[in-house]
């Protein structure tokens, strides 16, 4: 970092809690696109998205004219207490672009954990069950209940118990690293069968079970693709038994995997759909959508004040418009070329294990050793760190994974120069 970077970065150490992960010194000034300016004028291309937030780009000026607009109207009357029109615009908009045909509805909450929350309450109260399932390397956020079901990294826990009870977290479809794939190749999701002739049989009653909460594609456990068998043998387990599917869209919604949500890749209907991070552009907001006799709650059940804030519903309907008309296509078909010309890349670099996605949600998995996969922790964090240094903003995912998240909005020619950065670091870090 420049010197006006390093001033913000020791006021920072001071002033802010030391539990913010951040991974290099970026200090931020302005941004436009997928182009970053730091406070000493050094330019970034981002491939983080704000954390695959700004789904349009940054600062888009559709977005930045409705914020503007709705700001001079007014800024804030409470949802849970009032009426705006923004606020049944955007739900019907969601209730419309979300799986599965019938009415719906909507409840509004400020980010993806909080969406979580209230997945997880309803959830509880429609059903009268005790219980929840979640999944080993699933991300679901970091407030009580949502830690609760998350399980991703043990830091993530640590020193946090007692979390809420009742939460059991079963294998996800990790293939790429799952023994019986290797040993017995006709599986048969053996991930997916373990709940109902392990779980069920000893220490969950299905009976007893209130929802299962999962990621059509696992994000911070390291960009986990499942298998087309997985969420639709789910969501017949779910069915089955009277349990509710919920589909945690938190980071595959809003256009990020090639389609509006992930689900739709396996023609899957959820109970529960939770939003957040892409929905407004970087402006806070979070989401539920289920059927009308699933979201059947009474006034008072659960509510918060900034929920369906008005001018991140304004946001939030430019945003949507913007993703039907060009960036869900954009997404697809730059995402495609990004994930096949990083699997051009395999065959000359040895640390690459896995490249897998969907849309402009990549991982790429860096591994010592193709074999025993053992993981490349330091070097994925020296590429990160490497690419920031070169010009490249990027992120890690799960324990060795490196996340491409760009805006989507992104053009094949920033793809390009992306592409070129990692592969110039990827071979310096391979010969040293």
């Amino acid at each position: 970092p420049g010197p006006k970077a390093r001033a913000w970065l020791s006021r920072d150490a001071q002033a802010l809690s030391p539990s913010l992960t951040r991974v290099y010194p970026l200090v931020v000034e302005e941004a436009r696109g997928a182009m970053v300016q730091d406070l000493d004028g050094n330019r970034f291309l981002d491939f983080t998205a704000g954390i695959a937030v700004v789904a349009t780009g940054h600062s888009h000026p559709d977005v930045v004219a409705a914020i503007q607009k709705q700001a001079k109207r007014f800024i804030h009357m409470a949802g849970t207490d009032f009426y705006y029109p923004a606020q049944v615009q955007l739900a019907e908009a969601l209730n419309r672009l979300t799986p599965g045909k019938g009415p719906k509805r909507t409840f509004f909450a400020n980010s993806g954990a909080e969406a979580v929350e209230a997945a997880f309450k309803l959830a509880r109260y429609k059903t009268r069950r005790p219980l929840m399932l979640a999944f080993q390397g699933g991300f679901h956020g970091r407030t009580m209940g949502a830690l609760s079901l998350t399980g991703s990294k043990v830091s993530q826990r640590r020193h946090f118990a007692p979390l809420v009870p009742g939460v059991t977290h079963v294998p996800y479809a990790n293939c790429y690293r799952c023994p019986y794939s290797l040993t017995y190749p006709s599986c048969k999701m053996h991930c997916v069968n373990v709940i109902k002739e392990v779980y069920f049989k000893t220490t969950v009653p299905p009976e007893d079970v209130a929802a299962m909460i999962v990621e059509p594609i696992q994000g911070e456990g390291g960009i986990v693709v499942p298998p087309p068998e997985f969420h639709p043998m789910l969501k017949q387990i779910a069915k089955d038994h009277g349990i509710l599917y919920i589909a945690d869209e938190v980071q595959t919604g809003m256009g990020r995997t090639g389609r509006m949500f992930a689900s739709e890749h396996w023609g899957v209907q959820p109970d529960i759909i939770t939003i957040g991070k892409g929905i407004a552009s970087g402006v806070p907001m979070g989401a539920i959508v289920a059927p009308a006799e699933v979201m059947d709650w009474p006034g008072g059940a659960h509510a918060n004040t900034f929920g369906g804030n008005p001018i991140a519903c304004e946001a939030a309907l430019v945003t949507i418009k913007l993703l039907e008309k060009k960036f869900i296509a954009n997404a697809a078909r730059i995402g495609g070329y990004l994930l096949e010309e990083l699997k051009k890349m395999q065959p000359r670099h040895r640390l690459i294990g896995d490249v897998r996605g969907k849309g402009l949600l990549i991982g790429v998995e860096l591994v010592r050793d193709p074999m025993t996969k053992d993981e490349a922790v330091r070097e994925r964090n020296d590429l990160v760190q490497r690419c920031f240094e070169k010009g490249l903003l990027l992120l890690g995912a799960g324990h060795c994974v490196v996340r491409f998240i760009p805006p989507l909005m992104i053009t094949k020619q920033e793809a390009d120069r992306a592409l070129e950065i990692f592969d110039d670091v990827l071979t310096e870090i391979e010969q040293h």
